[in-house]
């Protein structure tokens, strides 16, 4: 694995999302409490930014239509989204996000 900083911990807003850019990717980062994913930073039904949705807990909504996805996992919780977007490994090392990006998850 090769992980790479994306951002430091305190701007990951706890409940919320952090839109970054690593090596050509758009990466939106969620916290929950003491846990931070990374998901790519794209709705597959309708190609929009997720980082511009609302967050609850390990959900991330596209604005667009209303598809949530777990951040987690990518797979979608409702319609219309029926494919699951990509999720990445993240470690915290001191008080930065680490993401590897060469291992996506779908």
């Amino acid at each position: 694995m090769t992980y790479v900083p994306a951002a430091s911990l305190v701007d990951v807003p706890d409940g919320g999302v952090l839109a970054v850019e690593l090596d050509g990717t758009e990466v939106a980062l969620v916290r929950d409490g003491d846990d931070v994913y990374a998901i790519r930073d794209e709705c597959s039904h309708a190609a929009i930014p997720l980082s511009e949705g609302d967050v609850e807990g390990c959900e991330i909504e596209c604005w667009l239509h209303g598809s949530r996805f777990d951040v987690r996992t990518g797979k979608p919780v409702n319609f219309p989204a029926t494919e699951a977007v990509p999720t990445y490994s993240t470690q915290i090392e001191g008080d930065t996000v680490m993401v590897d990006l060469s291992t996506p998850r779908s």
